[in-house]
């Protein structure tokens, strides 16, 4: 049984870096200390180093520690016996790139169908997905292909905004997803709003926090989910 904890964003105006998720991460990983294998590569302005030490000052509050996968002479080995693998946010496009370049995506699926828990934030959510199609980032490079993990069957659009800017003549992000699923009409896409967060466990699919998620399916007015609701007809 898969498990996933595929959070939209690290961190919520005026509050430390992943506060809000940290005590969800916590209760998704258990009280045992866990040395997670960590994944930086969505880092563009700053270093792996850097990246693995944010993270670890936030973790180190909940006992849990993570290895940046860069220290290891053998990334996929070290995938193969991780405890737990957790994805960073930051680039979307870069992530992809690198993954695909050191050839990581078959390794990270079947470790993480095979129950390893995984922990995604904004890109590291957003690859949980089948593409990276529903990603707001810039393609800064061209990765291989579009395909991603395929851990869900769905695709999510973190960070997502209801907002229209006054003065912006540009498209909203409804309009978007709408273009998405005007051509790929058999897919749902799942607005995650900021402070959210999809969980996976035993094949039930709920969503944590305060805010709804907003779904897009061709052919159906969008729906407007709580956490009081069952969102398992995505996984079918």
């Amino acid at each position: 049984m898969m498990r996933l904890l595929l959070i939209s964003n690290s961190t919520n105006p005026g509050e430390e870096y992943l506060d809000y998720p940290k005590n969800h991460i916590r209760e998704f990983l258990g009280d045992k200390p866990t040395n997670a294998v960590f994944i930086p590569y969505a880092a563009v302005t700053f270093s792996y180093e850097e990246y693995e030490e944010k993270v670890n000052t936030r973790f180190a509050e909940i006992g849990h520690h993570v290895t940046s996968i860069h220290r290891y002479i053998n990334p996929i080995e070290a995938i193969e016996h991780a405890d737990a693998i957790v994805v960073g946010g930051g680039n979307t496009w870069q992530l992809v790139r690198m993954l695909q370049e050191k050839g990581l995506m078959k390794a990270l699926r079947k470790r993480v169908q095979k129950g390893t828990p995984y922990i995604g934030w904004s890109a590291g959510s957003n690859i949980a997905c089948p593409t990276l199609r529903t990603t707001n980032d810039m393609p800064i490079v061209e990765p291989l292909k579009f395909k991603t993990l395929k851990l869900v069957p769905f695709q999510i659009n973190p960070h997502y905004l209801d907002d229209h800017p006054a003065n912006h003549g540009g498209e909203t992000r409804e309009t978007r997803i709408r273009e998405f699923i005007e051509v790929n009409r058999d897919t749902y896409v799942v607005g995650l709003r900021e402070g959210s967060i999809l969980l996976l466990e035993d094949d039930e699919l709920v969503l944590i926090g305060e805010k709804k998620a907003r779904i897009f399916k061709y052919g159906q007015d969008p729906l407007e989910l709580s956490n009081e609701e069952d969102f398992s007809f995505l996984l079918k």
